[in-house]
């Protein structure tokens, strides 16, 4: 079961471990990214995602069939939240299972990866001092650490 969706609610982990999870997948591994309170050492008070859902959409599935042949995983599934976010909540959740940690692993750093990468979903933080601003994809100091 390969899924993935672009969402305006919160995030359930624990459902999206369900969906993956089987008898034969000795391996499930998940990544959760979630809403930080600094940013370049400044206070962050929430996060606000906007989408161009369409191609985000279609961008995110290609994204999951590309993961599931690279690593041989037929259980993955990745959501994306847009909107606004509190520091503290979950803004992008990826789980997928396989008989191996391994795969499992690999399969869900690179679907996060891409994501950063080639869904166009964008950021602009709001911080406690009343400013905000977008954040530039481009300008990734904190990626692949």
């Amino acid at each position: 079961m390969i899924r993935s969706a672009i969402v305006d609610r919160q995030i359930d982990v624990a459902a999206l471990l369900g969906e993956v999870r089987s008898d034969d997948a000795g391996a499930v591994s998940v990544f959760v990214g979630t809403v930080r309170d600094l940013s370049e050492g400044r206070s962050v008070e929430r996060l606000e995602y906007a989408v161009y859902r369409e191609m985000a959409e279609s961008e995110l599935a290609d994204i999951m069939r590309e993961a599931s042949e690279k690593f041989g995983i037929s259980s993955l599934v990745a959501e994306h939240r847009i909107g606004e976010l509190r520091v503290g909540e979950i803004s992008v959740a990826i789980a997928s299972a396989d008989a191996h940690r391994a795969g499992a692993i690999e399969c869900t750093r690179f679907v996060i990866e891409q994501i950063k990468k080639r869904v166009p979903i964008w950021k602009r933080e709001h911080f406690v001092d009343g400013t905000r601003e977008w954040v530039d994809p481009t300008a990734r100091s904190g990626a692949a650490r």
